[in-house]
């Protein structure tokens, strides 16, 4: 937002330099960007009139005139063909600068001395919008009659100071110099002087001249106008050209720029319809039809949709509410009566509008932010008072003031002594009001509470109201303070997050790198691992907005994402990776869906490289050892497709599935360009924390020695190592201590469809020492199952 400071003197009256002013307001919370002095590079130019012209006695084609600056007549050479004597010109003088950097010396042309240089609009940075009998390629011949000596800058309209602010989109007020006005008076303490707006009405009475509608009131919640007759389209006056192009905005006409000058005084957008255009004389406000068309101001044809907001007439829409309006009821030249248009719209269904129009405008812009409808009125006053002081038009009697939505004052307790405990300050209540009176805050003293006004919907609790004190009492005025601990909450993880921590440094413990994966995937994925068409996996969350195919679905597995970093791994030539990654998978209740999805989290294992089957399940038993996790085994499985079938576990924690750990299927490594042998676990992780148990148990060291015997044996190449253990372990008796398998050997001493397998059984009694016989009864025991069960042979 530019605030012109001349502009700002209309308002209140600020006695301080640009930068001092510039300070205060950024640490009163209004944040300046920059300053802008206007016309900054222009120094020692001045107003001139020519008194004298004569040839050049040695150049056809230059002249040498004598110029009147105030103090002094000059001599200048010239080669302008369009100056005669009296003309007021802009004189630049000896050491003066021009925009660019262009410096002027006093120096001979032709032998003749010249002590300046006349200028053009161009050499001025000026244009021709600006000053239209003004010559581009000539010397700009000055209009009026200033006074020679007076300085250029001054004449153009450039001797003025912009400060350029950063507003907050919860400050819609500020974006005008009536708000920016009222909070430097609050941070200056000097009076705000609020316009007065008197409009002479001699025009005939409204009534019956037009009549407004509105269908959508939660979409408008005010809509005010007034009728100008006689509407003379001309350019605007100096004054108002300059205060525009200072604030930013490119003057076009008087009527257009007067409610532009309205937007950027007040805040508030206007239009202008050209009433002899609106059929019926009437303006409804309502939501677009379906596929409706118009075209707007700029040319453009749009087709607009149900949830658009349009004024129309009634038989057409005649502009897009709070974005621009239409050219089937623009101001022409010969236009004579215009409705002109203050409304409020909802600043959700403006900025909705405007993004799929592709048409963000100014006046959307401040739509965006929320209006005060309590502003409507005086705006389209302003309007017509500006119009009448320029002679652009008749104003008639009475205005239209739709109001079906009121705007309702917000009501905020307002307890001192909490403000000064959050701020840690010592503030009076007396202080605190002073502050409130000039921002426009009612303060109740018998209710203990405040009354915001309407254009600040910023002020919406107690914290607000804090910030108030705090902004104008000054910052820089609130001593520093420690912290105080009162209250204060001991932090700390909670049982899952403790079992996560411990997941992941296990996994880095065993020499694993974590990696992170996207939740979105391809449906390429479910054939690239083999996944046959009716895999519950492939009921996958489909994304409503996806940036493209590639993540176009949730994720139902995680094994795809492990295979490609695995194979991007290999493809650049690392040898070897080891990795892991804690992350979810997603799975629909029911779709479409009616509800979120279940979010499951998993650990996923991936290996390639020098490494095998037992690494992978050696890693895993680190981790349910670490977890205190004892029920657990591993079972083969041969009908996944995505894994080999000889080469794949899965995994039971207390009986229950949790998990599946192998050898990728060669085929679907090959899809992704992965390494021939790959290694991949997943494992749900909630089970983990179900059944962790890593509470410190105290176990007594041993008392009495323990007792080995190794046990060889041949079995059926069928039987489970699995099922050995557990036979030995039910016939061992409570002296069993540990069983360690040491051996599996098939070669050739060991006949065809036979291995060789072979244990350390470790005994030992917690009260007793163990004799042969304990022992050799349990081994007894032992053989005789595994020979009757399993059909085993023992090796000598």
């Amino acid at each position: 937002m530019k605030l012109p400071l001349k502009w700002l003197k209309d308002f209140t009256d600020i006695k301080a330099t640009p930068k001092d002013y510039a300070d205060a307001m950024t640490m009163s919370g209004s944040k300046v960007e920059g300053i802008e002095i206007l016309g900054e590079e222009i120094d020692k130019v001045v107003v001139g009139r020519i008194t004298a012209i004569e040839k050049h006695p040695d150049a056809d084609r230059l002249q040498v005139t004598l110029v009147d600056v105030g103090s002094e007549t000059i001599q200048i050479v010239t080669g302008a063909t369009n100056i005669k004597l009296g003309d007021l010109i802009p004189v630049a003088l000896d050491g003066s600068s021009l925009p660019g950097g262009k410096k002027i010396k006093r120096g001979k042309l032709r032998g003749v001395e010249s002590c300046g240089m006349m200028c053009s609009i161009s050499e001025l940075k000026v244009t021709k919008e600006e000053f239209p009998n003004a010559i581009e390629d000539g010397i700009f011949i000055l209009e009026g009659d200033p006074e020679p000596g007076m300085d250029i800058k001054e004449y153009l309209g450039l001797n003025e100071t912009v400060i350029e602010f950063e507003i907050t989109s919860n400050r819609p007020d500020c974006f005008s110099i009536a708000g920016l006005a009222r909070e430097s008076a609050a941070t200056f303490g000097v009076p705000f002087k609020k316009p007065e707006i008197n409009v002479a009405e001699l025009g005939d009475s409204i009534m019956g001249l037009a009549s407004v509608e509105i269908k959508a009131p939660e979409l408008c919640s005010r809509y005010s106008a007034r009728i100008v007759k006689d509407v003379r389209i001309e350019p605007s006056p100096r004054w108002m050209k300059e205060r525009l192009k200072a604030a930013g905005v490119r003057p076009i006409n008087n009527i257009v720029d007067i409610t532009n000058y309205v937007m950027i005084e007040l805040g508030q957008p206007m239009h202008a319809f050209d009433l002899e255009y609106l059929k019926g004389h009437k303006i409804i406000v309502r939501s677009a039809a379906t596929r409706e068309k118009m075209q707007t101001l700029d040319g453009q044809d749009r087709e607009l949709e149900a949830s658009m907001l349009v004024i129309a007439d009634e038989d057409r829409a005649v502009a897009v509410a709070g974005v621009m309006g239409g050219a089937n009821s623009e101001i022409l030249p010969d236009t004579k009566t215009i409705l002109l248009e203050s409304a409020t719209f909802n600043g959700m269904s403006v900025r909705l509008t405007a993004k799929k129009l592709g048409m963000r405008t100014e006046a959307s812009g401040r739509f965006e932010k929320g209006l005060d409808p309590e502003n409507t009125v005086d705006a389209v006053n302003r309007a017509a008072q500006l119009i009448e002081q320029l002679g652009a038009g008749t104003v008639c009697k009475g205005i239209i003031d739709c109001y079906p939505v009121k705007a309702v004052k917000k009501t905020i307790p307002f307890k001192p002594d909490r403000i000064n405990a959050l701020l840690g300050t010592e503030i009076t209540t007396s202080r605190m009001k002073e502050i409130f009176r000039p921002l426009e805050i009612e303060v109740n003293d018998a209710a203990g509470t405040v009354t915001a006004p309407t254009f600040r919907p910023d002020l919406e609790c107690e914290a607000d109201l804090a910030e108030e004190v705090a902004r104008f009492y000054g910052y820089n005025n609130i001593k520093a303070t420690l912290l105080e601990g009162r209250a204060a909450t001991v932090g700390g993880r909670n049982w899952k997050q403790r079992i996560e921590l411990l997941i992941r440094n296990t996994m880095l413990s065993c020499g694993l790198s974590e990696i992170y994966t996207y939740s979105f995937t391809s449906p390429k994925v479910f054939d690239m691992i083999n996944l046959p068409p009716e895999s519950a996996l492939r009921n996958a969350i489909v994304i409503a907005n996806p940036l493209g195919e590639d993540f176009s679905i949730m994720r139902t597995t995680t094994l795809p994402d492990m295979l490609e970093v695995l194979a991007t791994n290999y493809n650049r030539r690392v040898e070897e990776a080891r990795l892991f990654e804690v992350s979810h998978v997603y799975t629909a209740k029911q779709t479409p869906l009616t509800e979120l999805p279940d979010e499951k989290p998993v650990l996923t294992i991936g290996m390639f490289g020098n490494v095998d089957f037992y690494e992978v399940t050696g890693v895993i038993d680190e981790l349910l050892t670490a977890l205190g996790i004892k029920k657990y085994e591993y079972e083969p499985v041969t009908d996944n497709p995505s894994f080999h079938p000889g080469r794949t576990a899965k995994i039971l924690i207390g009986g229950r599935e949790c998990g599946i750990v192998g050898e990728v299927h060669p085929v679907a490594a090959q899809k992704f360009g992965a390494a021939q042998r790959n290694y991949v676990g997943m494992i749900d992780i909630e089970p983990l924390i179900a059944g962790a148990q890593i509470k410190p148990e105290y176990k007594p060291l041993p008392k009495f020695p323990a007792v080995t015997r190794d046990i060889a044996m041949l079995v059926d190449d069928n039987v489970l190592v699995r099922q050995i253990e557990r036979l030995i372990a039910s016939k061992a008796g409570k002296i069993l201590e540990e069983i360690k398998l040491f051996d599996v050997y098939k070669g050739k001493q060991v006949p065809e469809g036979k291995k060789s397998v072979a244990y350390s059984i470790i005994f030992r009694a917690s009260d007793r020492t163990l004799t042969d016989e304990d022992v050799g009864k349990a081994m007894g025991e032992i053989v005789k199952a595994l020979a009757q069960k399993l059909g085993a042979q023992l090796r000598e």
